[in-house]
C-alpha cells in the first residue's frame, strides 16, 4: 500500500444511472395505470360488441348493399374475390389458416401492440389508444346505417363458400351461441384490416429491428388475403377500414388538440 488514492476508472459510474433508475421506477408508476386501462379497454371491447349486435340490420337490406357493392366492385375491376377463393377450394388446409388466423391474430395483435407501447412509449401509447378508440366508434355507426352481407352469406348462385363452416379452422361463425350475439352483417368496415393497420402504424417509426417492422407491414397485407379467400368480407370492406382508421386518426387528433389547448387566463378587474 502506497498510501495514495485509488485511481478510479471515470468509465466506470459510481453509482446507478438515473435512467437506470427511470427505467425500474416505470413499472411501479404505470403498473396501475395499466391495470385500469386493461380493464376499461375491455369493458369499451364488450360494449363495443353489445351495441355491435344491437344494431344489426335487416337480412334484405344487408343482401340489397352487398348487391350494391358488388356492382361497383365489378365496374371498378376489383370483384376478385370469388376467383381467390375458388383457387385455394382444394387446399383444405390452406383454408384452415386462415379461418384460425382470421379468428385469432385479429384480436391478439392490437392487444400486444398497446401493451409495447404503454410500456415504452406512454405518449405514443395515449395516441393511438384514442385513435383505435375513435375508429372503433365511427365503425359502430357504419354498421348501424349500412349493413352489408359478407361473401359467405351470399346465396349459392355467387358461388362463395362458408369456409368456416365446411373446412373448421374455428368453426362456423354463424351457428350456436354466436349467432345469437353477433351482428352478421357488421361487414362494411373491416376493421380486421382497420385494426391491423393500425398496429402497423402504431409501432412501425419506432421499432428498430428490420424483421419485425417488415412483419407489422405485411400483417395488414396478410390480413387482407384471409378476410377475402375465408369469404368474411368484401375488398370495398377493405377500403371501408382504411377510411375509417383515417377518420380515427383526425378526431383523435382534434379531440387532444382541444383537450391540450391552452386556457386564457382571466382578466381581473379593479
Amino acid at each position: 500500500m502506497t498510501g495514495e488514492p485509488l485511481a478510479l476508472d471515470p468509465s466506470a459510474p459510481a453509482g446507478p444511472r438515473p435512467e437506470v433508475w427511470r427505467s425500474v421506477a416505470v413499472p411501479r408508476r404505470w403498473g396501475w395505470r395499466f391495470l385500469w386501462d386493461a380493464v376499461v379497454v375491455y369493458a369499451v371491447y364488450q360494449l363495443y360488441e353489445l351495441v355491435r349486435a344491437k344494431v344489426a340490420g335487416t337480412t334484405s337490406a344487408a343482401y340489397h348493399n352487398a348487391r350494391h357493392v358488388v356492382a361497383v366492385e365489378r365496374a371498378l375491376h376489383l370483384y376478385w374475390e370469388r376467383g381467390a377463393q375458388q383457387r385455394l377450394l382444394a387446399h383444405t388446409r390452406v383454408l384452415q389458416f386462415w379461418d384460425i388466423y382470421y379468428g385469432s391474430i385479429h384480436f391478439i395483435v392490437p392487444v400486444v401492440v398497446l401493451v409495447a407501447l404503454y410500456h415504452r412509449w406512454p405518449r405514443r401509447y395515449r395516441h393511438w389508444r384514442n385513435v383505435l378508440g375513435w375508429t372503433v366508434g365511427i365503425a359502430l355507426v357504419s354498421f348501424a346505417v349500412y349493413p352489408l352481407m359478407p361473401p359467405r352469406l351470399m346465396p349459392s348462385s355467387y358461388g362463395f363458400v362458408d369456409t368456416a363452416a365446411r373446412f373448421g379452422g374455428l368453426g362456423p361463425l354463424d351457428r350456436g351461441s354466436l349467432k345469437d350475439v353477433e351482428n352478421l352483417y357488421a361487414a362494411m368496415p373491416s376493421l380486421h384490416i382497420g385494426w391491423s393497420t393500425w398496429s402497423a402504424c402504431a409501432l412501425v417509426p419506432v421499432l428498430r429491428s428490420r424483421w419485425t417492422k417488415a412483419l407489422l407491414v405485411a400483417y395488414p397485407c396478410l390480413t387482407l388475403v384471409s378476410v377475402v379467400v375465408t369469404a368474411n368480407h368484401w375488398i370495398l370492406d377493405a377500403v371501408g377500414g382504411l377510411v375509417v382508421l383515417g377518420l380515427g386518426y383526425l378526431a383523435a387528433g382534434m379531440w387532444e388538440g382541444r383537450r391540450n389547448r391552452p386556457t386564457a387566463p382571466r382578466a381581473h378587474s379593479g
